[in-house]
């Protein structure tokens, strides 16, 4: 070999070094990346995908499109990122109902905990149990009194079979000891609209999504679901507080990707989102809509899911069929 062609394979076998000892989604992004959302446009989980998806394109220099895929509580998006490719530019958020999905829908084609990786959660947001304006009910306890005196008289909507405000009103059935019918729709935007309209008794709903239509007098809230009050209505008592000793929902929205994505590509998504959620104008903005942060490293996400997943299944194992 000459010299020349010597010189020439070692730059090869350099250039080739070089490339491989670079970490696994070290120039991550290079491309749009997607975010779904399992639910409608309008939904808590769709707002706070668009905030945080509007940041994370300005800190990533790559554009970010948040696509709704709603259905089947929330499971028809989740299995299509479930099967996406694992490298980092297919995500999706959800809520708590995401852990209670297999215990409604047993034939699932995804595992909730071992086909995704979590990232990071993006919000905590206290529900609210609100009726329309012209309901009969100005308390928790108007509300549980007529239950019980006609078991299965009263109705509460939900954004889904095993969304999270399925699971809370089901909690919340549970430990009041009442029977009501559930009514689920496609997302809350409607719940909203039966609610106000008082074609459905009740609902639970997160502040974010609630608040304006509370503000403006068409819903009354009769309590927030959270151990504390929210401070975006701090006159309206918690549950506990409103004659259902005990009782405790946290809503959560976080986001996920498929369980293989590179852990590097995990970190730095992680990375980033801890960051938007410090700035000034996103805390402001969750702060008027009643949501709070719940920073967590991916591991301890991983962690959180998996105990959600057993203790809320269990509320919905229990759930009338």
């Amino acid at each position: 070999m000459t010299m020349k062609r010597f010189l020439i394979a070692c730059a090869a076998v350099l250039s080739v070094a070089t490339v491989s000892a670079q970490p696994a989604g070290a120039d991550y992004p290079t491309k749009t990346i997607k975010i779904v959302v399992p639910f409608t446009a309008g939904s808590a989980t769709d707002i706070m995908a668009r905030v945080v998806g509007e940041r994370l394109s300005a800190s990533m220099g790559q554009s970010v499109v948040v696509e709704n895929r709603p259905g089947a509580g929330g499971t028809l998006g989740s299995a299509q990122v479930a099967k996406s490719e694992p490298d980092g530019y297919t995500l999706l958020v959800v809520s708590t109902g995401h852990v209670v999905n297999p215990t409604l829908y047993p034939g699932l084609s995804y595992d909730t905990v071992a086909d995704f990786a979590g990232v990071s959660p993006l919000a905590a947001l206290p529900s609210v149990l609100v009726v329309g304006a012209g309901s009969p009910f100005k308390s928790v306890k108007d509300l549980i009194a007529a239950a019980k005196a006609k078991p299965d008289s009263l109705n509460y909507a939900s954004a889904g079979v095993g969304s999270a405000t399925h699971v809370n009103a089901e909690k919340f059935r549970s430990v009041a000891g009442i029977q009501v019918t559930h009514i689920p729709f496609k997302g809350t935007p409607e719940t909203i609209v039966e609610t106000s309209s008082g074609r459905v008794d009740f609902m639970f709903t997160p502040v974010l999504a609630s608040i304006s239509t509370i503000r403006d007098g068409r819903m009354r809230a009769l309590a927030v679901s959270t151990a504390k009050r929210s401070s975006a209505m701090p006159d309206v008592p918690t549950v506990a507080e409103a004659g259902v000793p005990g009782f405790v929902f946290d809503f959560w929205i976080g986001l996920l990707a498929p369980a293989k994505t590179p852990r590097a590509v995990v970190n730095k998504l992680n990375a980033e989102i801890a960051k938007i959620l410090e700035q000034p104008a996103v805390k402001e903005r969750m702060a008027k809509l009643g949501a709070e942060s719940m920073p967590m490293k991916p591991e301890q996400f991983d962690a959180y899911i998996k105990e959600e997943f057993i203790t809320l299944g269990a509320v919905m194992k229990a759930a009338p069929k």
